[in-house]
Parts: structure tokens; sequence; C-alpha cells
């Protein structure tokens, strides 16, 4: 795991500027920071295995997967499991293909994940959601913190649509012109915002 993002510490003050809510906020949640790993692999696998189930649910799979992968989580390890034995860990046929999937396109090097760094938001998002398994939301939780990108507002997350409605009070969903609204003041450190906001509903912090 590395440390903050370059930005983290300019981000906090110009937020707690703009924004009431996040100063609370930011003041409040002093227990961490927007962490990487710096592997994508990793983390597309965890975000595949985290699509539609609770939190809990997604630490128990992801879980006994590690311990299928012998805690070496990369293509060649998971390239040589079977798929009933992937499947054995809890997860669907879906997920299971995804994963696989996924393994293969980077030993066969159709998927390169060092082109992304090149990428916009807007690319890489593209470039992500033509994996199997792997739509707009996982592709933000890749650039979130797997590339730890700035700007990542991912309002098909509903954790962070609940977070807002509770911190603004406002109705569950949020209007969209208020989504907006915030986007704009938050820009270019939505990321940021999005991480304190997740955190105000989680005791622990979020970590793909």
């Amino acid at each position: 795991m590395s440390g903050p993002p370059k930005y983290w510490a300019k981000a906090k003050k110009i937020l707690s500027k703009k924004d009431k809510v996040m100063k609370k906020l930011i003041t409040n949640y002093k227990d961490g920071n927007l962490k990487t790993r710096n592997d994508v692999f990793f983390s597309l696998c965890k975000s595949i295995i985290g699509q539609q189930i609770s939190v809990a649910a997604a630490n128990s799979v992801f879980l006994r997967f590690q311990k299928k992968c012998n805690n070496k989580i990369n293509a060649k390890t998971v390239n040589k499991l079977s798929f009933s034995s992937l499947k054995s860990c809890g997860l669907s046929r879906q997920k299971v293909r995804g994963i696989k999937d996924l393994a293969k396109r980077i030993l066969n090097k159709t998927f390169k994940p060092s082109l992304i760094k090149k990428m916009t938001d807007e690319e890489a998002i593209e470039y992500l959601s033509d994996l199997k398994q792997i739509g707009t939301w996982s592709a933000e939780m890749i650039l979130l913190f797997t590339f730890n990108r700035s700007n990542i507002w991912p309002l098909q997350d509903i954790g962070l649509l609940r977070a807002i409605s509770n911190n603004y009070k406002k109705k569950y969903f949020p209007p969209k012109k208020f989504l907006n609204k915030l986007y704009k003041k938050f820009t270019p450190y939505c990321s940021v915002a999005t991480w304190y906001l997740w955190r105000s509903i989680d005791n622990e912090p979020i970590q793909y």
C-alpha cells in the first residue's frame, strides 16, 4: 500500500473551504486516506467479486479466492485454476468467466494496464469496460483506487448516493441536478469528496 496521493492535502484544504459538509467530514475522519495497491489485476478481481453483493459477503468470497490462489493473485495463478475450483469460492459463473478472461487477456497482452496511465478518465473507462464483467462502476473503482485519479465521481455507486442523501439531507435518490452541482463544486477533487462521503457511512475505509 502506498501513502496518500500527492494531491490529498491540497484537496482537503480546498474542499473544506468550498463546502461545510466536506469540512465537517474531513475534520471528523482523520484516520485514513485513499491508498493504492498499484496492482491492476488484483483490484479488478476484487471489483468483479464485489459486484452486486454486500461488503461482508464480498470479503468472505475474496478470502476464499485468495486462499485458492495461495495468496498469489496474479494472471498466471488464476489461469491455471479450473472453472469449478474458482466457482467453489462462492463465485457466480459470470464472475468466474470475467476473472478467467481477465487473466487470459493479460497473459496474451490483449489487455495492457500500462496503457491506462496515458488515457483520460473517459478513455480509461471505455478501455476497462471492454473487459468481461467490467462496467462503468468497476472501471471507476480501478481509476480511483488503483490509479488514484483525482476527479472520479461514481454516481452508479449506491453507497455514495446514500452518503450524499444522509449528509446533505436530500431524498434518496438525490436529485440529478444536485449531484451535478456537487460535481462542479468538488472538481477537480471529486475522488477525495467521494472517499470522505463513503467514510461517513462505513466504519472501515473502503479499499479495492
